[in-house]
């Protein structure tokens, strides 16, 4: 195969003589030497002779039109064959938890509303003394796991004395010796401190003042509605709206639940929950206005039956961040399948001051 087959040019010196003369520095011209034997001398040897080889027969190829054999296949040991299996049972749908035990609570929720009612419409005087009572004990239970978690020390004894004072300040004088008796028990806690060292001072009356005002100021408004005519069905209309905003919340959102309301505060519930709360509150307070309440309509039930959802609602989530700071799922355990009494008051305590004004606007405070 010659070099014209590739597409390179006639070489100089090979062919012929070449057009120029030699390039400068470049080796002289000759018949068997030019510039470009000095550049590629292996091309200027001698091809060496080689002797001719015997042909060897080459089988015929196959055609297009006749397929080729096919190569002969090695037998397989046959396999055996596989057992069947077993078919899985259908695994049951899992079932919502309610996160509690809950035939106790039913059980004494139904028992704690039997004193209520008992004591509420027999002797108004002992329904005072079981908000009192009530009062005592949640101020026990927020003292307690302010200084277990947190190290601050609330002073108990002059919030005690001072939270069951004020409920009967309230009952008896109204809202005047609701705030007077607020204001001698805020004092007593600054006192009371100043027998301990200064360490924390600040603090510890600081958490004082506020679990005064959160528990025993707000329930006192519960015992002002107590001393209208109809003081009895005042009181009944707020525990019911309150419990049934609760019903309907963790009903509709037990069942129904998929968009979270607050999940940093409260993981457990939900926007659809909201909305349970919502309307089992106001077709309840429609219905307690018409029939419970002198004087009352149905419409004012509705703004009413908002109100309690909205107010629960917030009462129930601010409590909530009170236990995820102190990092606590329960502010106690008195109450088996509900916690503390702490856990039941965080709906009613902010609700009682809301249902007092909105019934004093509707139909006065006689």
């Amino acid at each position: 195969m010659n070099d014209s087959s590739w597409g390179a040019p006639p070489r100089a010196g090979y062919w012929g003589p070449p057009d120029q003369g030699p390039a400068q520095g470049a080796a002289p011209a000759g018949p068997a030497y030019d510039a470009h034997d000095a550049l590629y001398p292996a091309e200027t040897q001698p091809m060496p002779i080689v002797p001719d080889m015997p042909e060897v027969p080459q089988e015929p190829m196959p055609s297009a039109s006749q397929p080729a054999p096919e190569a002969p296949r090695t037998p397989q040991a046959p396999q055996a064959p596989q057992a069947p299996q077993a078919p899985q049972a259908p695994q049951a749908p899992q079932k919502k938890s309610a996160g509690r035990d809950l035939g106790a609570a039913i059980g004494v929720g139904v028992g704690l509303g039997a004193v209520i009612v008992a004591s509420l419409f027999i002797v108004k005087a002992v329904f005072v003394g079981v908000i009192a009572v009530a009062v005592v004990v949640g101020l026990w239970e927020l003292t307690s796991r302010l200084e277990e978690r947190k190290g601050i020390k609330a002073p108990l004894v002059p919030l005690a004395v001072g939270g069951a004072a004020m409920v009967v300040a309230g009952y008896v004088r109204g809202p005047e010796g609701a705030w007077v008796a607020m204001a001698l028990t805020a004092l007593a806690v600054l006192v009371w401190r100043m027998t301990e060292p200064p360490e924390g001072y600040l603090k510890d009356v600081t958490a004082g003042v506020f679990a005064a005002f959160y528990v025993p100021f707000l329930a006192t408004f519960v015992a002002m509605m107590l001393t209208s005519d109809d003081g009895a069905m005042r009181v009944l209309t707020f525990l019911l709206l309150t419990v049934v905003s609760d019903t309907g919340a963790y009903a509709i959102g037990w069942r129904f639940g998929k968009h979270k309301l607050a999940p940093r505060i409260s993981p457990g519930k939900t926007r659809e929950g909201l909305v349970g709360a919502v309307t089992f509150a106001m077709a309840g307070g429609a219905l307690c206005m018409e029939f419970l309440i002198d004087g009352g309509t149905w419409w004012q039930g509705l703004l009413i039956g908002l109100a309690v959802a909205a107010s629960a609602t917030l009462g129930d989530l601010g409590e909530s961040m009170i236990k995820r700071d102190l990092g606590i799922k329960d502010m106690g355990t008195l109450l088996p399948g509900h916690g503390g009494i702490m856990d039941r008051l965080d709906s009613l305590l902010p609700t009682a001051p809301v249902v007092w004004l909105l019934l004093v606007i509707f139909v006065g405070s006689g």
